[in-house]
């Protein structure tokens, strides 16, 4: 199923996070949908970033402001008057989570009940998408994806975090927001794409050493991870706020989005894919003990599949092959909204197997 322009056009939405990676790809999705966005935010969290390359700032109501402050988000919501909020703004890395635990909680945890606090006292606010991670189960190691009923977990901070935000969410759906807004909370896989720069990410870390024309250093190469495209996951979480917008409370509740079983595959794998894709060769492992990182994690996505008729339209070998293309035609000089747009449009124009729709 394909997110409806008509549902958007002249919507006001607020973003938090909207200068990180995902939250900037939701962005200019929604503002070409033609809704008026507002993003609230700490600055781009990198150099180079989505945000700045895409020139994000021209698009969108851009807000600066630190969720962990209430003030802050207050005053962001009432300022604009949101129909939708879609919260993004987090602390997203596991290995930063080890060395900034408190910084991690406060931003995941009370950034997000500060979020929620404000939207219950917002008369406009209509519907409410969460965003946590797949990180948010108790990972037991095993072979069997996570289902939206399974407990909440996580041994490192960032996980930990996470699946905390999952139980607030849930007590203020069920406390705050039985009638009026809807609220649901989405749990996506390990989501890549062009334009993302974080440190101490896979995919990012290798664009970074081909650029530099070195070998990437890889940590765990068999830990396996659901990988998809970010586009993915971002027209499941618009499709569900479609849902909440239509009145519809059965979708006021969890939901997984993650990729088809074939693409849930071990680091070692995207690593070889992405240098053959770039034309490069050979990796390393650093030295020394490395921080606790799951090694298996899988998402059961039935629920998705069933209720929205959502499924990945992309493989994950077309994802390895635009992010190449984005970050390949950047480094070339070519125009970084232009390619995101582009890949857009041909998110857009592609059926549920991954192929071209022919043109009548």
């Amino acid at each position: 199923m394909l997110v409806k322009a008509d549902a958007w056009r002249g919507r006001r939405v607020l973003v938090t996070g909207h200068t990180g990676f995902k939250g900037g790809w939701l962005s200019l999705w929604l503002h070409q949908l033609g809704a008026e966005v507002t993003g609230l935010a700490l600055p781009a969290p990198t150099e180079p970033s989505f945000f700045e390359q895409t020139r994000l700032a021209e698009l969108v109501n851009h807000v600066e402001g630190d969720i962990r402050d209430a003030g802050v988000v207050e005053a962001a919501i009432r300022g604009c008057q949101p129909e939708v909020v879609f919260h993004l703004a987090a602390q997203p890395l596991v290995r930063h989570s080890y060395d900034n635990p408190v910084e991690t909680y406060a931003t995941n945890v009370m950034g997000t009940v500060h979020v929620l606090d404000a939207c219950r006292r917002a008369p406009s606010v209509r519907a409410i998408v969460a965003v946590t991670s797949d990180k948010c189960y108790e990972n037991r190691e095993w072979v069997w994806p996570y289902r939206e009923t399974d407990p909440m977990g996580g041994h490192d901070p960032y996980s930990s975090s996470k699946g905390a935000a999952e139980l607030v969410i849930s007590a203020y759906r069920r406390s705050f927001f039985e009638t009026g807004a809807r609220l649901a909370s989405v749990r996506a896989g390990n989501v890549i794409g062009g334009g993302d720069w974080a440190l101490d990410r896979l995919i990012p870390d290798i664009v970074r050493a081909m650029l530099a024309g070195e070998r990437p250093l890889i940590r765990n190469p068999g830990s396996i991870r659901p990988w998809q495209h970010v586009l993915e996951a971002l027209g499941g979480y618009l499709l569900i706020a479609e849902r909440l917008l239509d009145g519809q409370d059965a979708f006021a509740s969890a939901w997984n989005f993650g990729p088809s079983e074939e693409d849930a595959r071990p680091v070692g794998w995207i690593v070889e894919r992405m240098l053959e894709l770039w034309g490069a060769s050979g990796w390393d492992r650093p030295e020394g003990a490395q921080p606790h990182e799951a090694t298996l994690l899988k998402l059961d996505c039935s629920k998705a599949r069933s209720a929205l008729g959502w499924r990945p339209r992309f493989s994950l070998d077309q994802a390895l092959e635009m992010i190449v293309t984005w970050h390949h035609g950047v480094a070339a000089g070519e125009d970084a909204r232009a390619l995101s747009l582009g890949q857009l449009r041909a998110y857009g124009d592609l059926n549920d197997v991954g192929r071209a729709v022919p043109v009548e």
